[in-house]
């Protein structure tokens, strides 16, 4: 009761701010997200997501170094695949000598100490642009966990720490964790897309890889935005099949879900803060409208906060360059 308590005495400097602070954010909370382009030498700037780029394995694995120097602790990987090695079965994903593969053994070899999660889906490998097999204009879920399971266990041959599933097929959990302990990859975790939302945030992403749908959209096997306990219910899903991380996504504005979640389930939950998120608040800065350093570390703060442990963002290498000061 006032003046008995007096909240505004835990606020009167920095240093009483920072002592009872309740969220603290380091690089360890991040994972970034890599797009790699075929060649050598190569960097191509990805227009809506400034400071982004599609690089090819020789350039990631520099980055991969800084990103280490400066305490990120892991990578998210997707490749940007060609055209001519696109077709509706995504055979491409598991050739032991494709992109994806060759990726995750550089950065394995250059810094073994990186924890690598390659994406597992199949929509840069479709020449439909969707997470899995179409047939009729339907995705099929049995034939595409299938191939999930293949893509999966070549990423593991390749060295890769984890694998994250991010198709949103049912069953695929259980199927990769299976397919993972035949062959004898035991450590190889698997971190779920548990609740990936069929968001509008995602344009910008998809610019990266050239890997929009060519028809309709993914709302068959995406989570409606406008649902909760579905995605408690395909988190709790997820675990109980294998899942060793879950994640939520987007990030910023489900905020409530990743709560949700946390206090559901009994794993690690990662968020991702995903490109449209990114590309508003570089626009925004570009004109003067906010300011760039303080909302990012905001942002990232508020995603912690709601109960994320593990962050993956665009923002890593910048956020922890600022930190570490």
């Amino acid at each position: 009761m006032f003046p008995i308590h007096r909240n505004r005495r835990l606020r009167t400097t920095d240093a009483m701010r920072a002592l009872v602070r309740e969220t603290v954010l380091t690089p360890n909370d991040f994972m970034f997200p890599m797009f790699i382009a075929e060649g050598s030498n190569v960097e191509v700037p990805i227009p809506s997501m400034p400071g982004i780029y599609r690089r090819s394995v020789d350039l990631t694995v520099k980055e991969v170094k800084e990103l280490w120097g400066l305490g990120v602790k892991a990578v998210n990987i997707y490749v940007k695949v060609d055209d001519k090695l696109k077709d509706n079965t995504g055979k491409e994903a598991w050739n032991p000598n494709g992109l994806m593969q060759q990726a995750i053994k550089a950065i394995k070899d250059a810094v073994p100490g990186m924890v690598v999660m390659p994406d597992v889906a199949l929509d840069p490998y479709s020449i439909y642009g969707h997470d899995g097999i179409v047939e009729n204009g339907e995705i099929l879920n049995d034939a595409t966990v299938d191939a999930l399971t293949r893509m999966s266990v070549s990423h593991a041959d390749a060295g890769a720490d984890f694998v994250a599933p991010s198709d949103m097929m049912d069953g695929r959990v259980l199927a990769i964790r299976k397919a993972l302990e035949e062959s004898g990859h035991h450590n190889v975790g698997i971190m779920s897309y548990s609740a990936k939302y069929a968001s509008s945030f995602y344009g910008p992403f998809r610019d990266a890889l050239d890997s929009a749908p060519g028809f309709g959209d993914k709302k068959t096997y995406q989570m409606d935005y406008a649902n909760r306990i579905e995605a408690i219910k395909e988190a709790l899903h997820d675990v109980e099949e294998g899942a060793d991380i879950v994640m939520v996504k987007p990030g910023i504005a489900y905020l409530d879900i990743v709560r949700e979640v946390k206090n559901a389930v009994n794993v690690p939950v990662s968020v991702y803060h995903v490109s449209g998120e990114y590309a508003m608040i570089k626009a925004a800065a570009e004109r003067g409208w906010l300011d760039h350093d303080k909302i990012m570390i905001e942002q990232l703060h508020c995603i912690k906060r709601a109960g994320a442990d593990i962050i993956s963002t665009y923002f890593a290498k910048e956020a922890a360059i600022l930190l570490n000061k």
